[in-house]
């Protein structure tokens, strides 16, 4: 049984519990319960910040064009950007997708969710400002270009589902050791490990807080792996992340969801 905080949809607060994460079940008020039983909320309400080309993979794809126009150098820090809340999506809920796109990319993503003010720390002592770690699906419309915000492709409503849970802290024994795996209807579709990343946890956490501030409840994300796998209407989506969970999720055309959620 792993230490977790959880939100229920209805509820007020969080509530600190245990889930087993290989059996998919959950102990609330004393009894125990599968994961597709629990109405989960978005485990936290922080600002979401995800990171570009984190994956040793992406840069690697990206790297023939990074001398070219308009930066004409690789970049030398983090490329963030917000996933903002109305993007915020929950565990089994619907991602709507819109009515002029036919695929959507499903980034899996590892979130490090922060546990209280959190500036210019050092490398060394950045997993003491850290809470926990919880399971995103970074969706995006397929497009190319991350020389300019991608808003329209990342921002939609519904884009950004979270959870089910955050598991502790200290259930992760290394959070650069994580093998992450995306099913689609079952069927896996891509697989890669945590080990991958340029920036680990802890330096991802120190470049970050090194020219902005973190607060408690943000969620930061390491990035997303190469070649994100392409889901279309109705299909079911699998996040797993080793020691952290598994966030389930289905594609909906938007016209049948309201606020990115069926």
């Amino acid at each position: 049984m792993s230490n977790v905080t959880v939100k229920l949809c209805g509820d007020q607060l969080s509530k600190e519990t245990t889930a087993n994460l290989n059996d998919r079940t959950i102990e609330l008020d004393g009894t125990i319960y599968n994961v597709d039983e629990v109405s989960f909320d978005v485990p936290t309400q922080g600002t979401v910040y995800g990171a570009l080309l984190n994956y040793q993979g992406v840069y690697d794809q990206l790297e023939p064009s990074m001398n070219e126009d308009p930066y004409k150098a690789p970049p030398k820090g983090p490329i963030l950007y917000i996933k903002p809340v109305n993007t915020f999506n929950r565990f089994a809920s619907s991602v709507p997708m819109p009515e002029e796109e036919s695929v959507l990319e499903m980034g899996a993503a590892l979130g490090i969710v922060i546990g209280k003010t959190t500036t210019k720390v050092k490398e060394e002592s950045a997993l003491q400002h850290v809470a926990g770690y919880t399971v995103v699906n970074d969706v995006s419309i397929p497009h190319e270009s991350v020389y300019r915000p991608a808003i329209k492709q990342k921002a939609r409503d519904g884009f950004c589902p979270i959870g089910p849970w955050v598991v502790h802290r200290d259930e992760v024994k290394n959070p650069n050791q994580l093998i992450i795996r995306t099913y689609i209807n079952g069927e896996l579709k891509q697989e890669n490990s945590t080990k991958n990343l340029i920036r680990s946890v802890e330096r991802l956490i120190a470049d970050v807080t090194d020219f902005m501030t973190l607060y408690q409840g943000d969620i930061l994300l390491v990035g997303v792996p190469e070649n994100a796998p392409l889901a279309q209407e109705n299909d079911q989506i699998q996040i797993e992340i080793e020691h952290v969970g598994t966030l389930e999720n289905t594609l909906v055309k938007e016209k049948v969801t309201v606020g990115g959620r069926k």
